[in-house]
């Protein structure tokens, strides 16, 4: 569901899709498009010469709670290609079925070491560390391959627009209270968007999975 204040970021996020769609459907093509804010950096070399180098919006530097109580920052993704996305546990609309969706991304890569998990709740009132752990069981999920984390309304919601390109936010006139994107986000070992996919599709949910074994073999070229 999307209301009037975040269409625009919603239209932005719609467009970034179909072209990530272009790309990875391009039999030729065998890295991922980088999302995201980019600038061209001049720097000069040890022999006077010059050269341009392009640089990506990364996510930025954050710390949470998670679900144990725990407070994790960036480090504790450092390495690591992950999938992220925004949520609340009471949300009776997609969380139910992107999670679902995406645990089954989650099977498929828990025994993969070099990929991770985050969602993030918007619900800044009630899910507490406690509400997130007893989320995660319900889901099924143990460990800490995926983080559930909580933090304060302002920086939740700042990452999520800012570097996620996430549209998030609280709705009085909604049932739940909130509303947000169902995206999946997919993020490299450099911090940088490389996908966002529907969770509420299957088939783009999919196209994730295989997208993370693409993203994997470019690290390992």
């Amino acid at each position: 569901m999307t209301t009037k204040p975040f269409r625009h970021l919603q239209t932005f996020s719609v467009i970034l899709f179909s072209t990530f769609l272009l790309f990875s459907s391009c039999k030729n093509e065998r890295k991922l498009p980088i999302f995201g804010h980019r600038e061209a950096v001049t720097t000069q070399n040890a022999d006077g010469t010059t050269k341009v180098d392009s640089v990506y919006q990364t996510i930025a530097p954050f710390r949470f709670l998670n679900q144990d109580s725990v407070y994790i920052t960036n480090e504790k993704f450092k390495n690591k290609i992950y999938i992220a996305d925004f949520f609340f546990t009471s949300c009776t609309s997609i969380c139910p079925v992107m999670h679902r969706n995406m645990k089954t991304v989650f099977d498929q890569y828990k025994d993969n070491p070099d990929v991770m998990f985050l969602s993030h709740t918007i619900d800044f009132k009630y899910d507490k560390p406690s509400v997130l752990q007893k989320y995660a069981k319900k889901l099924g999920v143990y460990g800490d391959k995926w983080q559930f984390v909580y933090g304060p309304k302002e920086e939740i919601y700042t990452i999520a627009e800012k570097s996620y390109l996430t549209a998030v936010m609280t709705d009085s006139t909604n049932r739940d209270g909130y509303v947000h994107q169902g995206w999946l986000v997919l993020i490299d070992k450099d911090k940088r968007m490389r996908g966002a996919y529907d969770g509420t599709d299957k088939e783009a949910v999919a196209q994730l999975s295989k997208d993370i074994a693409v993203l994997l073999k470019e690290y390992n070229q």
